[in-house]
C-alpha cells in the first residue's frame, strides 16, 4: 500500500513521522474519514469543508485541504485493489517542533498524512436486525465539533461497549442522550425524528447532515433536540449514522429492548433509501468534476 506523507507517495511500512510531531505529543491535529464506493469518494467536499473549519479553529494552515482531492485520486491509482470499498483517511497535525505547550514560533510546516485503506463491510445482520448499545457518561471536552485526533474518551467508551458485547457506547450529558463514541444518534419520539442539535458537544457528522436533509425531503418531521434519558422508555426507534456505519439500527439499549426490539419503520425507510443516496451523490460529483475539467480544458 502506498500512502501520502508530506509531499511524497511512499510504501506504508516506510512512512515515518518525527517523535517531535505535535500530533504524537499533544494530539494537536484533526482528521477526516471518507467512504470510497467502487473507486469514487463519497461526500468528499463536505468532509473537506469540515476539515478546513477544524484546522482554522486550531490555527493550523488550511491550504493543504485544496490539495486533498488530487492526492486522493492519485492514491486510488496507486492502490487499485482498494477501489471497491475503502476508507480515505486524512490527518493534519501542527507539525514537528521542540516540545512546548504553546504553538511553535516561527510556525513549522504541518504534517500531512493521507491513506486509502481497504474496508470490510459490517455484517448484513447489523443493518437488518439491529445492534446493541450501552450508555456512558460524557467526559469529553466542550469542542467535540472539531474532529480532533484527541479521541481517548471515545476510545475508552467504545472499549466499554466492546467489553459489554455491544456495538456502540452512547454518551449522556446533562441527562440527555447525544451521540455515540464514533457515530451520531437519531431516535423516534412522539412519531418524530429526534437528534441532538449541532453544538460543541457533538460532532455534526456529514452523514448526519444527509439524513436530516433526506428525512425532511421524505416528509418526516425532524426535531433537532437531544433525547432526554427521562423519556428513553418512550423512544420507539434508535439508529446510528456515520461514514462507515451508514444507517444502523439500535434495537437494545443497556440490555432493554428499544420499541419492539426490531428496526422501526422510519429507520427501515431511511436505511432502504441509503444506496440511492450514494448513487445520486456520486453521479452529481462525477458530473461536477466533468464540468470543471471541461472548463479547464477550454
Amino acid at each position: 500500500m502506498k500512502v501520502y506523507l508530506n509531499g511524497e507517495y511512499v510504501p506504508q511500512d516506510q512512512a515515518r513521522v518525527s517523535v517531535d510531531d505535535r500530533g504524537f505529543l499533544f494530539a494537536d491535529g484533526v482528521y477526516e474519514v471518507c467512504r470510497i464506493y467502487n473507486g469514487h469518494i463519497f461526500l468528499l467536499e463536505p468532509h473537506m469543508q469540515r476539515m478546513r473549519r477544524g484546522l482554522t479553529d486550531l490555527q493550523i494552515p488550511a491550504d493543504i485541504v485544496d490539495e486533498i482531492p488530487a492526492i486522493a485520486e492519485r492514491l486510488l491509482e496507486l492502490n487499485p485493489d482498494s477501489a471497491r470499498l475503502a476508507n480515505l483517511y486524512i490527518q493534519v497535525t501542527r507539525g514537528a517542533a521542540p516540545r512546548a505547550h504553546a504553538f511553535p514560533k516561527p510556525p513549522v510546516p504541518p504534517t500531512v498524512f493521507v491513506a486509502v485503506r481497504n474496508s470490510k463491510p459490517y455484517p448484513a445482520s447489523y443493518f437488518q436486525d439491529g445492534v446493541g448499545a450501552i450508555t456512558v457518561p460524557d467526559i469529553r471536552w466542550a469542542r467535540c465539533d472539531i474532529k480532533s485526533v484527541a479521541l481517548l474518551p471515545n476510545v475508552l467508551a467504545n472499549q466499554q461497549a466492546h467489553e459489554a458485547g455491544v456495538f456502540e457506547a452512547l454518551f449522556v450529558r446533562d441527562g440527555e442522550l447525544i451521540e455515540g463514541s464514533h457515530s451520531n444518534l437519531f431516535g423516534v419520539l412522539d412519531g418524530e425524528l429526534w437528534t441532538a442539535p449541532s453544538s460543541g458537544h457533538i460532532l455534526s457528522g456529514i452523514t448526519r447532515q444527509m439524513v436530516l436533509e433526506k428525512a425532511r425531503e421524505a416528509g418526516i418531521t425532524v426535531r433537532e433536540n437531544a433525547i432526554p434519558m427521562s423519556r428513553i422508555g418512550e423512544v420507539t426507534e434508535l439508529f446510528l449514522s456515520g461514514t462507515t456505519t451508514e444507517i444502523m439500527p439500535v434495537v437494545k439499549l443497556d440490555g432493554n429492548a428499544v420499541g419492539d426490539g426490531t428496526p422501526g419503520p422510519i429507520t427501515r425507510q431511511l436505511r432502504d433509501a441509503y444506496p440511492s443516496w450514494i448513487e445520486e451523490e456520486l453521479a452529481a460529483a462525477t458530473a461536477s468534476h466533468g464540468a470543471r475539467s471541461g472548463q479547464t480544458a477550454s
